[in-house]
Formats: C-alpha cells, structure tokens, sequence
C-alpha cells in the first residue's frame, strides 16, 4: 500500500513527535525532512557551498550529533530559502513519500510542495510562548547556553523566514486538518492525529 501523511509546522510545535508517534502507529516509514536540511546548513557551516552539500548529502550527513543546536537550525533555514537547495532535496523526498508501506513526513511544505496530493495532510502549531519554552527546555536539557529571550527571538525570526521566503513558503495546506498543540499533552495531539489518518485509511480502503 502506498499511502502519504504530510505534517507541516513551525518549529517546536510537536510535528516531530507527532509524526514519530503516526508512522509507529501505522507501521508507515518517517522521514524529518529538516533533517536533510539541518544536514545541509551544518556542511555550509563548516565552509562548504550551499547547493554543493545540498546535493552531495550523505546518510552519515543526517546523524551527526550536532543537528539540533540553534546555530544548525539557523543555518538551516537560510539554506531552505535557496532555490536550488529546495530543488536537490525535493525528489528525495517525494520518492520517500511514495514508497511501499506508507510513510509519513513532516516539514514545511509537504502538503503544499511536496507532496500536494498526499491521502492525509495536517498543519501542527502553537503559540510561540510554548513552542519558544518547548525548545528553551530543550536545549538547556542537552546542555547549550542559552536563554528563553534569545530562544524566542531565534525562533520568530526563523518563523519569519521560513514564512516569508519567496520559494515554497511555510504554510498550512487549504485542505490540512489544523492541530494546535498550544494546551495539549503529545498522547493526545497524537490521538487526534491518528483518528484523522484512520479515517482517510478506511475511506480509502472501502
């Protein structure tokens, strides 16, 4: 069975959770589409030109431990905003996303760009006073130096970035069920999530 998830958000709003929790439950294979990102600011980072590590990304490139700092993230949403980074990754994913057994994949423009006729399509948000607290506790749980005022100011502007780029902007599909997690614990976001998908799954099977 071929069957596609899309899940899109901003940063911190559960959407990886979520999504782990969804392909678990189903069985489907999960792909973090900003990891092939993230992957791909560490490199420029470290010196290499944008669309050159965009398109000579490794597997190795996707478990370095480094990944989820601020400054990754930051890099990585620069490098999103490029054309040509954005056209390297694309057919990765939508092969990904079309593969045998279901997958699910959680980015920014997955229901609207990559995969504009996936079977389900959710957009996965919260306030930015929890998403910023969220990944404030986050990275001070795994040691960075940081504060809650740099952390939210980070994650507006990327918001910003990622919202207002010319090419595959973020934002939520016309046809994307909406799941505020502002005041929800993950087991139920994922509860709401897996009834949106059971559904599409027997209205499709019957």
């Amino acid at each position: 069975m071929k069957f596609t998830v899309a899940i899109d958000g901003p940063a911190a709003a559960g959407k990886g959770t979520l999504s782990k929790r969804v392909a678990e439950e189903f069985g489907f294979a999960h792909l973090d589409t900003g990891l092939l990102y993230r992957a791909t600011g560490a490199r420029v980072l470290a010196g290499a030109d944008s669309v050159e590590a965009a398109t000579s990304l490794e597997p190795e490139d996707m478990e370095r431990d480094d990944l989820r700092t601020t400054a990754v993230a930051q890099a990585a949403s620069k490098v999103a905003a490029i054309p040509e980074v954005r056209a390297a990754l694309v057919q990765f994913q939508r092969d990904f996303a079309r593969r045998e057994g279901g997958a699910v994949l959680d980015g920014r423009d997955i229901g609207t760009v990559i995969c504009p006729d996936a079977d389900v399509k959710l957009f996965v948000t919260a306030s930015d006073a929890v998403r910023a607290e969220r990944r404030y506790l986050e990275l001070s749980a795994n040691g960075h130096e940081v504060t809650r005022e740099g952390v939210l100011r980070d994650l507006t502007e990327r918001d910003a970035r990622d919202r207002d780029r010319e090419t595959a902007p973020m934002a939520a599909a016309e046809d994307a069920v909406v799941i505020d997690t502002s005041d929800m614990f993950i087991h139920d976001a994922v509860a709401a999530a897996t009834r949106v998908v059971r559904a599409r799954i027997k209205a499709v099977s019957d």
